[in-house]
């Protein structure tokens, strides 16, 4: 059972892509519940185990069944392009109590019995003091799960969002979605997506929120009802790596010409970073890293260009032939 949104003219020239912590938590409890998804996210599960063990997160898992809706106000789409978990979760705190009751309702209704056992009669009785008691949950999930990670896992998003919005300058809509997910197809103005139920959305104007995530592999997850922005988000590129320890020494003839350390940074380069994110991986001191990616930038090996809160470092042409030509390279 296909899921569709249809495009008009107004829509393809308002497609654009967001980063939100807030979702990022959501799904870092959702994945929590879910051991299907823990394969790529072994080395963060053992590093939050205690923390995670000091929440309550079972409202929240209430609410998160496993077909069905989940309440849109606590996971909204973003309310801009780089918006805080701060300004995210202030929003969530504002949501109007006789909209969240219908959002809890129908959520809790997607579980049998959910909504006659105590918690659930409890979150549909005041909604009110539902949506602050699960915005304080949420909030006390990012410090403890997400929070830690965060340039680290905003380093990623960034990267994805850089490579898609290249993709969609040099193929278009149809060269956009080719690679978004295997579950996608793009034809005659509409996006189809394969999900166990039948959803129609017609975007009417509002154009498409493209949303890359961490945690939500391998979902690809859409359906925000008016009046949320229609929203799409995908699993980003490059989560198998994500949590990968200090790389290995650099091939002996790279090394020599380079340098251990610079040679390590240019291997380490498979996909546009940061240097927090280098330098977490590499296990070096961030001025480190930024000294020798200021080397092998005027050398002509890197480019750089801003994305968000930070710079993001990429092989030039020159660098790629120099790293893949090395014997175990990438």
């Amino acid at each position: 059972m296909p899921s569709y949104m249809h495009f008009g003219e107004a829509d393809l020239l308002r497609i654009r892509f967001a980063i939100s912590p807030l979702w990022e938590t959501q799904d870092a409890v959702r994945t929590l519940k879910r051991p299907a998804r823990h394969g790529y996210h072994l080395p963060w599960l053992r590093r939050i185990r205690q923390a995670a063990e000091g929440l309550d997160l079972t409202a929240l898992w209430l609410l998160m069944p496993w077909r069905g809706h989940s309440p849109d106000f606590l996971g909204p789409p973003p309310i801009g392009p780089a918006a805080s978990f701060e300004e995210e979760i202030a929003a969530v705190r504002g949501a109007d109590p006789e909209a969240a009751g219908e959002d809890l309702a129908r959520s809790l209704s997607c579980t049998p019995g959910a909504a006659e056992s105590p918690q659930g009669r409890a979150l549909l009785d005041d909604p009110g003091r539902a949506v602050h008691t699960l915005a304080d949950t949420l909030e006390r999930a990012w410090h403890a799960l997400v929070e830690p990670e965060w340039p680290r896992l905003r380093a990623l998003l960034e990267a994805d969002v850089a490579f898609h919005t290249r993709r969609l300058a040099q193929g278009g809509i149809e060269g956009l979605f080719a690679d978004l997910h295997p579950r996608l197809r793009w034809a005659d103005g509409t996006l189809t997506l394969a999900t166990p139920f039948d959803h129609v959305r017609v975007l009417d104007g509002q154009g498409l929120m493209l949303m890359p995530s961490v945690f939500c592999w391998p979902d690809v997850v859409t359906g925000f009802e008016p009046p949320w922005q229609p929203t799409l988000a995908y699993p980003a590129r490059g989560i198998g790596a994500l949590w990968a320890g200090p790389a290995g020494p650099a091939p002996e003839a790279l090394a020599h010409l380079l340098g251990d350390r610079r040679a390590a940074v240019l291997l380490a380069l498979d996909e546009p970073a940061g240097t927090s994110t280098l330098a977490q991986l590499l296990d070096l001191a961030p001025s480190s890293v930024s000294a020798h990616l200021s080397v092998l930038r005027d050398a002509g090996l890197l480019t750089s260009r801003r994305a968000g809160h930070q710079v993001l470092y990429e092989r030039t042409p020159l660098g790629i032939a120099l790293a893949v030509s090395q014997p175990g390279a990438p």
